[in-house]
């Protein structure tokens, strides 16, 4: 299952801009209205677990500027505690908590945000995805290709190859590491540091395996089917839980983003739900005014060319673009004009012209 979020700024009603006062402001509205404690309608749990989302990223001067830069992956990183374990509810809320018989206090994040006392988890994977626009239109499934690695199958591991074994270095015994002690005054210095011999990896391997080179491991590619909304925004982070980097131990695997993206079209430029392209047109049809027929994600269409164009005129095609990612309804299809003057023309053509600029001149234009 695939979760989409929504862009934090939207989340708490606020500009892109939005200084720390605004920001907070809106979050302490917000939360006051959606705290759990006080609205028991359905939803209101995972609503409140939005707001304070948002807030922890962006009332954090560096969290806010990795999730301006690279979206939802450049905070995939953070724990749950990381993002709110710093985050004191009763000095944004001044009190206010009790006075409605719910706090903010520390209590909130264990109860509401699931600090973790067990087993630590995997690291969160995060690998891109680049889809048509038209699939941007449509949504629906798209394959995403994850690069694993798995230990050898031929060696099982070790990196030698079939019938031998890595040799233990006799240096560190294995280790990897070589200590000094030595005691000066009454304090007894332990010096560790990486194995010369063997440069930290603790055995030689003298034959390796020809299928993986010595590593012990070989790379799996692993294809998942993940849902794209319509009108997916380029950037957004789609979180599937479970399937990102296993933890090595007992704890849970941590989860996968896909970082969707449009693909390059030659036809358009994306500009959020609004599709942009460029026309050139003869300088006649510029005059005089013209019909043009051009690309659209569903087809084609026809649009008029007033007289008297100028260059760098845009023309629009409403509902042409993109759905509204969240919304209802589609962007438009701005077609931009560039006029284009002949670099050669024939004898005919230059009797015209000098013609036309004659007449121009005796009009006085």
């Amino acid at each position: 299952m695939t979760v989409a979020q929504r862009d934090y700024y939207e989340v708490l009603g606020v500009s892109r801009d939005a200084d720390a006062k605004a920001i907070k402001d809106a979050f302490r509205q917000l939360a006051l209205k959606y705290h759990p404690d006080r609205n028991k309608e359905p939803g209101a749990e995972e609503k409140f677990k939005e707001i304070a989302e948002a807030y922890a990223v962006l009332s954090d001067p560096k969290k806010r500027a990795e999730y301006d830069t690279r979206g939802f992956a450049g905070v995939a990183g953070y724990s749950r505690e990381d993002l709110f374990g710093g985050i004191n509810f009763d000095e944004v809320f001044g009190g206010l908590g009790f006075d409605f018989g719910f706090g903010f206090g520390g209590g909130l994040f264990d109860r509401f945000f699931g600090r973790q006392h067990g087993p630590a988890r995997g690291e969160n994977l995060e690998v891109d995805l680049a889809i048509p626009l038209e699939k941007v239109v449509t949504g629906g499934e798209a394959v995403v290709r994850i690069p694993r690695a798995e230990a050898c199958p031929d060696c099982r591991g070790s990196g030698a190859a079939a019938g031998t074994a890595p040799r233990t270095c006799k240096k560190c015994g294995g280790s990897g590491q070589q200590s000094n002690e030595r005691q000066e005054g009454g304090v007894m210095i332990r010096e560790i540091r990486t194995c010369p011999e063997c440069g930290g990896r603790g055995q030689f391997i003298d034959k390796p395996c020809p299928k993986c080179g010595g590593r012990g491991e070989v790379e799996h590619e692993e294809k998942l089917t993940v849902k794209i909304p319509a009108g997916v925004e380029d950037g957004t982070a789609l979180r599937v839980p479970g399937r990102g980097m296993p933890s090595g131990g007992p704890g849970a695997p941590g989860d996968l983003f896909v970082v969707v993206q449009a693909a390059p079209d030659q036809r358009f430029e994306r500009r959020g739900a609004d599709l942009w392209r460029v026309e050139s047109i003869e300088a006649a049809d510029a005059a005089l005014g013209t019909s043009l027929e051009v690309p659209t994600l569903d087809g084609h269409a026809t649009i008029k060319v007033p007289p008297g164009t100028q260059p760098g005129t845009v023309l629009r095609c409403k509902g042409k673009g993109l759905p509204n990612f969240g919304g209802h309804g589609r962007g438009s299809l701005f077609v931009q004009l560039n006029v284009h003057v002949s670099e050669r023309l024939s004898d005919e053509e230059r009797k015209l012209y000098e013609r036309l600029r004659i007449l121009r001149r005796k009009d006085g234009s």
